[in-house]
């Protein structure tokens, strides 16, 4: 039997890598003999640039501002003229420091030095991976780091961050435009919020980086004027509101916004991996109604089934019913927590229990077949 392992992160516990060797060795404790094929993969989020790396890009590491301008490193992925940089490992919510949030003035400014790199290396297709921002700038320091200038009224660029948005009275963004012109800019991600709004980025996703209900309001009106300065017709456009504002950003600068799993898939050649398989195993830390819209494991179920490949998930929790799990093209799937249902205790021994799912798994997919 071969078998292709297509896993998202396990967030908290295991890397999409990590997931997936250990789900190998599940396997392979019930048939030794069984040929595993593994295929870490992402949404556009965090684990974007490694799942590239899984599948032979290069690695290139550059030192950026993180979201409140402490430099970090962050990791983008080459191969051949094609570039992938990820928001999450140069201003994502992980890197603040301390974790102590700082919704009003964290700052894109690291990802668009992260883009200025990649364009350095003489790519001509520059796919960015959104999502874990920790900041609602609406993209405004990516704007920056890659040469357009935004201006407060007396012609000085505004402060970093959602807050300084207020200030914004002029919009130049011809240092940008020239320095993407002739690269294919493509922004993967996952969701399909508009910039402002009940749907927003800041009412939606505000609270998530740490902003009050009151700073959620400045937030959105911030947002809502700084579009009205950079052209408003394009902040209702599904996805404007990805990253805190970053996919309206992308999309002033003329950015196809794209299906995050659908790109990496595409990126990662998971089609090929399809051919010859007899089964498809996908899955992430917690299958839910967030997973059904479109997130990694129904990405790959789609595309597993677009070949008749058969599709099973292993995930930390399920909380969909197998008639929706069935509807996003998944045969089954099983939860850590039915082994250990203490939430610290299941992602503490992730691995071990996983291994144990994966031999579960495969023990009900072989005798269904005798």
């Amino acid at each position: 039997m071969r078998i292709v392992v297509a896993v998202d992160k396990f967030k908290g516990s295991l890397s999409a890598a990590q997931a997936a060797d250990h789900i190998g060795v599940g396997l392979q404790s019930v048939d030794p003999a069984v040929q595993i094929v593994t295929a870490p993969v992402a949404d556009g989020g965090d684990g974007t640039v490694d799942a590239m790396i899984a599948v032979g890009f290069d690695p290139r590491e550059v030192t950026v501002a993180g979201p409140t301008g402490a430099p970090v490193r962050a990791t983008f992925a080459v191969r051949e003229n094609t570039c992938v940089v990820e928001l999450a490992n140069s201003c994502g919510l992980q890197l603040l420091p301390g974790g102590t949030p700082a919704p009003m003035t964290a700052s894109s400014h690291g990802l668009g030095q992260a883009m200025a790199a990649a364009l350095d290396s003489g790519c001509d297709r520059l796919v960015v991976g959104v999502g874990g921002s920790a900041g609602t700038d609406g993209g405004a320091g990516m704007l920056t780091a890659l040469g357009a200038r935004i201006l407060d009224g007396h012609d000085r660029p505004v402060t970093p961050g959602g807050a300084g948005l207020r200030d914004v009275r002029r919009v130049d963004l011809t240092g940008a435009q020239a320095r993407l012109a002739g690269v294919r800019l493509e922004l993967a991600c996952d969701v399909d919020n508009p910039l402002t709004g009940e749907h927003g980025a800041a009412q939606v996703y505000g609270p998530q980086k740490g902003a009050t209900a009151e700073q959620v309001h400045l937030l959105d009106d911030a947002l809502a004027h700084f579009a009205s300065v950079a052209g408003r017709e394009l902040a209702d456009r599904p996805g404007a509101g990805a990253a805190g504002g970053v996919g309206y950003a992308a999309l002033l600068l003329g950015a196809r916004l794209t299906s995050g799993i659908e790109t990496v898939l595409e990126l990662t050649g998971f089609a090929g991996l399809l051919s010859a398989a007899d089964l498809v195993i996908t899955g992430e830390g917690s299958l839910d109604a967030q997973s059904l819209r479109g997130k990694a494991p129904v990405g790959v179920a789609r595309a597993a089934r677009a070949h008749g490949v058969p599709v099973r998930a292993l995930a930390g929790r399920v909380l969909s019913t197998p008639g929706e799990l069935r509807a996003a093209g998944l045969d089954a799937a099983y939860a850590l927590t039915d082994l250990e249902t203490d939430l610290d205790t299941c992602m503490k021994d992730a691995g071990t229990l996983l291994e144990r799912r994966a031999a579960t798994l495969l023990a009900d997919v072989l005798e269904r077949t005798r």
